[in-house]
């Protein structure tokens, strides 16, 4: 199959964790066409509701309001409401994901909020389905965590709330506690974001990764969100065009940084995220090329990295995609492909010299 997949960004976090905040942040400052599903428990889903409010969600048929957000692409919100994607995701998600298929020409991406209860993994199951899994690929699974309630020793702000939450569905006692399911949240996260980071002090930052890291795979990266501010690149990847710039670019600094160099914890909180750009003419050797790029992914503490690379003996391009420890590889034809290799490098004080030079005696001889 040569068509494009979509891709799909996952985030996840208990109620509470700022998933909304964060989406309101980041569907208001980029230009991608994006389908956005929603899904919480109770009668009304007010994760939906704030999402339709943030001024650049879709309209409901027959609105020709205009986005409050210039320049920015106006997502539809599709809500599951009756329950937890993993409980539901055999009635309700399929339809959906097959009717966003049917339109995928005028997608960019889709964005899926999962319930605070959601079990994350079965939701990824479904992705392999037939009909499916050719058309999309899991771009990344970000997840939240409440960096104030973890600091005090609870996983949740609200554990009232997120009870009241679970009592609503009654399909949720495969659930032991939520621990566990903060496990299952983790275990599954390419990339982990910290609510109200700004908070803490370096000690309680330490203490939250202490808490957390023994679930997670090794190389998931974990990030400071301070009122939901973090880079669409972030979660959503690198925009079409990034790769026309090859000089390295700040892609977020969060306010007030320079103002408050006496805080020693500040770097450690709020280190920049910037991008560069690697490009080089030739031709690699598939197994070769995917090994190097993992260890110097690895090496390099890459947040996220997206390209293609000419393959000996094939006709399409290579196209390579890692979020965290998540590496994927796939053939498939690129609308901008120049031959050679171009690669995005996102993350936090990137230096692509490396990896240029190790392209370079990785290159087959033309």
């Amino acid at each position: 199959m040569t068509a494009t997949k979509l891709p799909v960004t996952i985030v996840t976090g208990f109620l509470g964790a700022g998933k909304t905040t964060v989406l309101r942040h980041v569907l208001t400052r980029q230009k991608r066409r994006l389908a956005v599903l929603v899904n919480e428990f109770g009668d009304v889903g007010l994760d939906g509701a704030a999402l339709a409010d943030c001024g650049v969600c879709g309209p409901e048929p027959g609105d020709t309001g205009n986005s409050s957000a210039p320049g920015a692409q106006r997502p539809t919100v599709v809500e599951l409401a009756n329950g937890c994607l993993c409980c539901t995701v055999q009635k309700e998600f399929l339809p959906v994901m097959l009717e966003l298929l049917e339109r995928r020409r005028s997608l960019d991406g889709i964005i899926i909020e999962t319930s605070g209860l959601a079990l994350p993994q079965p939701l990824l199951d479904a992705f392999r389905w037939p009909g499916i899994r050719t058309a999309v690929t899991v771009d990344s699974v970000v997840t939240m965590v409440d960096g104030e309630a973890l600091a005090a020793g609870s996983v949740v702000g609200d554990a009232a709330a997120v009870e009241r939450q679970r009592q609503t569905d009654p399909e949720l006692d495969h659930l032991t506690s939520l621990e566990a399911l903060l496990a299952d949240q983790l275990r599954s996260a390419d990339v982990v974001l910290v609510s109200r980071a700004d908070k803490l002090s370096a000690a309680e930052m330490d203490m939250v990764q202490a808490r957390i890291r023994p679930h997670m795979r090794p190389g998931v990266p974990v990030l400071p969100s301070h009122r939901g501010v973090v880079p669409p690149e972030l979660l959503l990847g690198p925009e079409r065009g990034a790769e026309e710039d090859p000089r390295r670019t700040r892609l977020h600094h969060p306010p007030g940084h320079d103002d408050d160099h006496d805080r020693p914890h500040d770097h450690h909180h709020h280190a920049p995220v910037t991008s560069a750009v690697v490009k080089m003419d030739g031709v690699w050797d598939r197994p070769a090329l995917e090994a190097l790029l993992r260890q110097q992914f690895t090496a390099m503490g890459l947040l996220r990295a997206k390209g293609y690379a000419a393959i000996a003996g094939k006709s399409l391009p290579l196209t390579v995609q890692a979020v965290g420890p998540r590496f994927e590889t796939w053939y498939q034809a690129v609308s901008d492909n120049r031959g050679g290799l171009t690669m995005v490098l996102i993350g936090l004080a990137v230096d692509p010299s490396p990896l240029r030079a190790a392209l370079a005696d990785l290159r087959l001889p033309s």
